[in-house]
């Protein structure tokens, strides 16, 4: 071979290992990072959520609040006038003790599982918004897997993998 040749033949191996590293690198970096707290958190519909939320479980200890000093105040006063009761009539007001100790609890179980599926509706559009962003930003950023920072998985990113931002941007650019 003359010298040219072994140029040339030289030049395109290089430029072929060249194209290969390159696309080595584009493909490595398919995994972006999000923070979907950090989004969530800035987001003005997850902080009337919250408002909302706190609103209602106000109104919630204030109830149970209620009733259990009224509760206690019955029971204190049974407990003054227990020993000139008759035992029948201990025993049926200790049942009725009993019974709506039975009713507090389940008052309680009871909001609390409504404030949970309140919770779970006031969140889900934001949840479904925060998501649509992600996949936006995913797809034009060519991500094949999006990991969220707070979970216990990621144990270590590079910041540049961090998308949380630029979801962000989507979604406030998304309102205008």
């Amino acid at each position: 071979m003359n010298n040219i040749s072994k140029k040339i033949l030289l030049i395109a191996f290089f430029l072929t290992v060249s194209v290969n590293l390159y696309s080595q690198k584009e493909k490595s970096n398919t995994i972006g990072i999000v923070d979907v707290s950090t989004i969530a958190t800035q987001l003005p519909e997850s902080q009337e959520a919250d408002k909302k939320l706190k609103d209602m479980q106000k109104v919630v200890t204030d109830s149970l609040m209620k009733m259990q000093e009224s509760y206690q105040k019955r029971v204190e006063g049974y407990l003054k006038q227990k020993t000139m009761m008759p035992a029948a009539e201990q025993q049926k007001s200790e049942e009725a003790f009993r019974v709506e100790e039975q009713q507090i609890l389940q008052f309680r179980e009871g909001k609390l599982t409504e404030l949970g599926q309140k919770r779970d509706e006031f969140l889900e559009p934001i949840r479904n918004k925060i998501k649509t962003a992600i996949n936006e930003v995913a797809k034009e950023e060519g991500l094949k897997l999006v990991l969220d920072k707070t979970s216990s998985v990621v144990l270590f990113n590079d910041d540049n993998m961090d998308i949380t931002f630029r979801v962000l941007d989507k979604i406030k650019r998304g309102k205008k």
